[in-house]
Parts: C-alpha cells; sequence; structure tokens
C-alpha cells in the first residue's frame, strides 16, 4: 500500500490559498490531487433560491465536514473517492460527483479546515495563510464580482453579516493548530519554498523507507 501525505492548507476568505496550491502543483505534478471544502457545502434542495443565498456560508456548520473526513479516510486506505460538485450560480450542490484516486499528496484547501479535530488529525502537514484583512476583502469583491457575478453591495454586505463574524470566531483562532504560517499568502515566495521543500522531504523519506 502507498502512503498518502495530507497536507492542510487553511486561512481567510481570499487569502492566497489558491495561488499557493498551484505553486505546489507546479512542483509535484501528476503525485498531487487537490480537493476543496467547498466542495463539501452541504445541500439545501428543500430552499429556493433565495433563501439558499441567504445562509452563512462561513459557519462550520454550512459543510458536509463528516463526509470529507471519511474521504479523505479511505484515499489514505489508497481508495477511489467520489467528491461532491458545488454550484455557486445556484447555491446548492449540484447532482454531479467527481472521481478522486489517490496519489501520493492530497492537499485539503478550505477556510475552516483547521477548526475540525477529525479533519486536523488526517493532516501530516497543516498550514494556515495569514493576510491582512483589507486585502483579503479588496481580492474577494474582485473574485466574487467577476467570476460569480455578484453586486458590490451584496459582496460587502455578506463581508460584514457573516464573513468577518466567522473569521474572527472560528478562523483566526484555528491557526493555533499550524505547522507552518504563511504571511502575505501567495506573495511570500519563500514561505511557499520552504513547504514545498518540507513535503519533498516527508516523500523521500517515505520511500526510502519503503525500499
Amino acid at each position: 500500500m502507498n502512503r498518502v501525505c495530507v497536507v492542510g492548507i487553511a486561512g481567510g476568505s481570499a487569502c492566497g490559498k489558491t495561488t499557493i496550491v498551484n505553486r505546489i502543483k507546479e512542483n509535484f505534478g501528476d503525485d498531487i490531487v487537490v480537493i476543496s471544502h467547498d466542495s463539501y457545502y452541504k445541500a439545501h434542495d428543500e430552499l429556493d433560491y433565495d433563501d439558499r443565498a441567504k445562509l452563512n456560508y462561513d459557519h462550520p456548520s454550512s459543510f458536509d465536514t463528516d463526509r470529507m473526513v471519511e474521504d479523505i479516510k479511505n484515499l489514505k486506505e489508497n481508495k477511489e473517492i467520489r467528491v461532491p460538485v458545488y454550484d455557486y450560480t445556484i447555491h446548492n450542490r449540484s447532482m454531479e460527483t467527481i472521481k478522486v484516486s489517490p496519489k501520493k499528496v492530497v492537499i485539503i484547501e478550505g477556510i475552516l479546515i483547521l477548526e475540525n479535530k477529525d479533519l486536523r488529525d488526517l493532516m501530516d502537514i497543516k498550514v494556515y495563510v495569514d493576510t491582512d484583512a483589507d486585502e483579503r476583502l479588496m481580492r474577494r469583491m474582485k473574485r466574487d464580482m467577476i467570476e460569480r457575478a455578484r453586486s458590490v453591495e451584496s459582496v460587502l454586505q455578506q463581508y460584514a453579516e457573516t464573513v468577518k463574524p466567522m473569521h474572527e470566531q472560528f478562523i483566526e483562532p484555528s491557526k493555533k493548530y499550524a505547522d507552518i504560517i504563511i504571511p502575505r499568502g501567495g506573495e511570500n515566495l519563500t514561505g511557499i519554498h520552504i513547504l514545498q521543500e518540507h513535503l519533498k522531504l516527508m516523500l523521500e523519506k517515505e520511500e526510502f523507507e519503503q525500499q
């Protein structure tokens, strides 16, 4: 059985997690698979669109984290999984799933992945991306307006009502569980390099011990 190394990358909304994940993917190629906690938003077929849009998507209860925990356990046991697909345009889970095969490196990324102990316990490396709140808000506005067709007013309202308070209550406190903290997100090339080198050493050690 091949050893699967699980890396958790957490941090506030628009902190630069995706940039860091992409840089790691460039280094490890086909040996890596990325799973987003966002894929595990709970389905709310019982609600209409307007009611779904009002839900707090930054609270731990909005995620089906138990399913993600089971999926990561299966990957660590070298079993294939089916990851749910979340459709932001309708604020609901779609009917599709994506087949994911185990790889040497599994990256889990999401704002709240370090908040959950069961998920943390499956990680070999825990990373927190620490970016200034004003910078995160500007990035979020740009992303949501371009990629998700949101208005400035709706982005700011959501930020004030749920994003900021949930960050202060759940996300920021989870930083204490991180093994590595990367300030300034994707701009911190030195921090990303240190993470890449640490991951390489772990994989080389594992390969050596298997010989």
